[in-house]
């Protein structure tokens, strides 16, 4: 496994975490999770940022994924 590889490998995971956390800030202030004394809780702004952090998620991951596809194919090409 190349370096390409390793880093697509780390921005596809980091972008699912990256999604998760944007999906539980979502799910938080529209009351569905979380404790009521947050900060989050019931804002509707929350909610549109959560929105944005899971979408530049879904940016990370797919450069990663796009980063292993292009590494992959570089290498059967050199062979």
């Amino acid at each position: 496994m190349n370096n390409s590889e390793k880093v697509g490998r780390i921005l596809i995971v980091l972008g699912i975490v990256i999604i998760a956390m944007g999906l539980l800030f979502a799910a938080q202030s529209r009351t569905i999770v979380g404790p009521t004394s947050s900060f989050m809780y019931d804002n509707p702004e929350w909610t549109v940022n959560g929105s944005l952090i899971a979408a530049s998620g879904l940016m990370v991951g797919s450069i990663g994924f796009a980063l292993q596809l292009y590494s992959k194919r570089a290498a059967k090409l050199s062979q």
